[in-house]
């Protein structure tokens, strides 16, 4: 049929189904639709509906009166307008029903093989002369298609919605210019030098409002357009925040949440997270810690969880306490934070340091000197950290002492933060044993004591002896050195410290393998007293008596014993420091005496 037979029919059409609603002519037909019914005419409906002509036609009952349509996209409401359009109803065309309207045209095969101008070309046309023209258009016609799958797939209104969507966002940010570093130094080199800081732009809160799955197709349609990946990271932090709302993770607690509620929460964490900027220092480490709060809260995947810990690792520089203290969702009488994840960030922050260690910084380099101040802020966190924690009753002695170990020398300029955090702990577990205390003294180094930190801990009754003695000999040492002039200064280790002269370059490769065996003997250690931790809880079997085992004397105890009596330390005339014995403690004015 021609096109101009094609237009004069459906003008017939048009024009007879105007007279048969203006005549109010009663219906011949019964439309069940969407849960509703409908009292319709034949003509009307046969002549632009593809779906219902088949249906009349097929039919052996020459005198159908009740149609069925199942699965009408948009219900009811659709169906009526689909209608009306037949009719020759006017009705408005808007951005809040066009993703209905195409959707139920489709299904009802409302197309121009059936008449001129049918409701598919006309929806066809406002999407692209108006819908789609603006990003708020776009963004709200692709909301409102989420509930018209999968007819919205097939008639590609979704994939027309993310197009418009992701070519409006880059053409109205400032992040869309296309250029790429092959460098291989890339991450580190991103780590140092600082991004620019994306700004919210005016279309990214739009897009909050739209399911988890559409985000993601819009953000990857929007990459591929050019933008740059870093400038998706407020993006990120909005829906985040948004969808996130009125999750509790910050306490322990029974979880206040229903299983669905709870599993969609999941989904979105675990797709936000494999959407986040590969690059560095673009996303504030605050916000990190929230997202690894609800990970652990929301039991997300192994692989979300430790993605999320190594990205802190890297800016952990940058953290405050607050962002360290994860509660402990566990119910078991475990500690109060989660002292196992804090660990494994902190060995992330190593690795990081020992690939910026083998590219070869210098404290002379700003790189250099960047990540070495960098490095004293951790150590810094890190007391403060372990002196928070220190507190708590159920933090076990090889914890407290697996994550002071891992705290790099270098990163300490005096031990003080230490000392604070080891007396804190001994104030809490008052009943540790006497090879207990001393393993944890042991974790500082008494000569770098500052002289306030060394007169608390002389008169510190919680110290073994042992210690005590070791401070009073370094602060006698100290001022005996000071008095002749000549004043003691520990050494400082430093991982990117240079001679005062130049050094080969087959040295400075040495100093680097060498801190890096250092860390890698950490890292040994801890996974040693994982396996002795597993294996004693699989053997070792409950006493059946109540009374505690016995300490058990070893050679090392007796040998300790024997020398505790031999006091090393003597006077410049000759006559030992004190006359008592090893395990008397001395009086005041004994133990602060420098002569």
């Amino acid at each position: 049929m021609s096109s101009k037979n094609k237009e004069l029919l459906s003008t017939v059409m048009k024009r007879t189904s105007e007279w048969i609603f203006s005549q109010e002519i009663p219906s011949d037909v019964t439309v069940h639709a969407g849960g509703a019914s409908f009292s319709l005419h034949k003509f009307p409906l046969v002549s632009k509906c593809g779906y219902i002509r088949k249906i009349v036609s097929e039919s052996s009952d020459a005198d159908l009166s009740e149609i069925k349509i199942p699965n009408v996209p948009g219900g009811a409401e659709a169906f009526e307008l689909a209608a009306k359009f037949c009719y020759g109803i006017n009705f408005e065309i808007s951005t809040e029903n066009i993703a209905m309207l195409r959707c139920v045209a489709e299904s009802l095969e409302m197309t121009e093989d059936y008449a001129v101008g049918n409701l598919v070309s006309r929806t066809d046309a406002y999407l692209n002369e108006v819908a789609l023209k603006s990003l708020a258009g776009a963004v709200s016609v692709l909301r409102l298609s989420e509930n018209l799958l999968p007819v919205a797939e097939k008639v590609k209104l979704v994939s027309r919605c993310v197009d418009a969507i992701a070519f409006t966002a880059c053409k109205e940010s400032h992040f869309s210019v296309s250029g790429r570093s092959d460098s291989g130094n890339e991450v580190v080199i991103s780590s140092i030098v600082p991004q620019p800081k994306p700004i919210v732009d005016w279309w990214a809160e739009d897009l909050t409002v739209l399911r988890i799955d559409i985000f993601q197709r819009v953000l990857i349609a929007m990459m591929a357009r050019g933008f740059k990946q870093y400038a998706l990271g407020p993006v990120l932090m909005l829906y985040a925040q948004k969808s996130l709302r009125g999750l509790e993770a910050f306490g322990k607690g029974r979880k206040k949440i229903e299983a669905q509620q709870e599993h969609e929460k999941r989904v979105v964490l675990e797709t936000i997270v494999s959407l986040l900027p590969r690059e560095k220092n673009v996303l504030s480490v605050s916000f990190l810690s929230m997202l690894l709060r609800a990970a652990i809260y929301l039991e997300t995947t192994v692989a979300c969880r430790l993605d999320l810990e190594k990205r802190m690792g890297l800016q952990l520089g940058q953290a405050a306490l607050d962002d360290l203290l994860i509660p402990s969702y566990s119910f078991t009488g475990d500690t109060m934070f989660d002292v196992d994840t804090v660990q494994r960030i902190m060995m992330n922050y190593l690795d990081n340091q020992v690939e910026g260690n083998r590219i070869g910084y210098h404290v002379d380099d700003e790189c250099g000197a960047t990540l070495h101040c960098d490095m004293e802020r951790v150590g810094k966190l890190m007391e403060n950290y372990l002196a928070e924690i220190a507190s708590d009753r159920n933090l076990t002695v090889s914890k407290f002492i697996g994550l002071a170990e891992i705290i790099p020398e270098q990163s300490r300029v005096t031990e003080d933060g230490m000392y604070r955090a080891i007396d804190i702990y001994l104030k809490a577990h008052p009943a540790l044993s006497d090879m207990e205390r001393k393993k944890v003294c042991s974790l500082m180094d008494c000569q770098k004591l500052s002289r306030e930190a060394c007169a608390h801990a002389a008169q510190n009754d919680r110290l073994p002896v042992q210690t005590v003695v070791q401070v009073l000999y370094y602060e006698q040492q100290r001022l005996r050195d000071v008095m002749n002039g000549s004043p003691h200064l520990p050494p400082k280790v430093n991982i990117f410290s240079t001679d005062i002269h130049p050094v080969s370059d087959e040295l400075s490769s040495l100093r680097r393998e060498n801190e890096d065996l250092k860390i890698e003997l950490v890292k040994m250690k801890m996974k040693m007293k994982e396996i002795e931790r597993a294996t004693v809880a699989s053997t070792v079997s409950t006493p059946s008596s109540d009374k505690p085992p016995l300490p058990r004397k070893s050679f090392i105890n007796s040998v300790s014993k024997k020398l505790g009596k031999i006091n090393p330390f003597v006077r410049a005339d000759g006559f030992p420091l004190s006359n008592t014995k090893a395990r008397t403690k001395p009086s005041k004015d004994r133990r602060h005496s420098i002569s």
